[in-house]
């Protein structure tokens, strides 16, 4: 074999994997939800820059109002899922850099001209995240389900500020029944990989 990561990891992080459409009413607990930060926050940002945000929308009003910004087809998952977590951008992160990344005092100093360069370098790194908060939800043994399908201008408006770009909802749970459409194929490596 050539990875180092067990077969049965392999299998719940990706192989075995799926993103779910519909969810046991099993809840998700503050535990878990903290359990999965403690070991995404590790994963690789640019400069350690770390800007992705968690809104989780547990309250029946919250979900009400969430609800409404969703694509039709994404509405009832949104209502019926355990947790939501809306995923953000914080486009101010450069503030947290002197705590993030002191080994580099100009570090802050890089981004605070520039409210164009901070958006991208958020929306990069927080998109890393994000990704990084998915294979932590597989790690607690739950499934998530990304969705880019709603309002972005309206979720933002309504749950957060414009420092806060959102990027993606993700529901949370373990899986109900029929939870999974078909597995959609994935290009093969030869497609991918370019060697110079």
């Amino acid at each position: 074999m050539s990875l180092v990561l067990d077969s049965a990891a392999q299998d719940l992080l990706f192989r075995e994997a799926r993103t779910a459409n519909t969810f046991t009413d099993e809840p998700v607990t503050e535990e878990q939800v903290q359990a999965i930060y403690d070991l995404v926050k590790y994963g690789p940002t640019a400069m350690n820059q770390s800007p992705l945000r968690i809104t989780l929308v547990r309250s029946a009003e919250a979900r009400e109002r969430l609800v409404a910004h969703m694509a039709e087809g994404n509405q009832p998952k949104t209502a019926a899922a355990p947790l939501v977590a809306i995923l953000s951008a914080d486009n101010e992160f450069h503030e947290e850099l002197p705590q993030l990344f002191p080994h580099f005092p100009g570090a802050k100093g890089l981004f605070d001209g520039s409210r164009e360069a901070r958006e991208q370098s958020a929306t990069l790194n927080a998109a890393l995240q994000s990704a990084y908060f998915i294979i932590g939800v597989r790690a607690a043994g739950l499934a998530a389900g990304p969705m880019g399908g709603f309002d972005a201008t309206g979720v933002q408006k309504e749950f957060l500020d414009d420092d806060h770009t959102p990027l993606m909802i993700v529901n949370i749970g373990r899986p109900g029944e029929d939870a999974w459409f078909p597995r959609g194929p994935r290009l093969e490596s030869e497609r991918v990989i370019t060697t110079v």
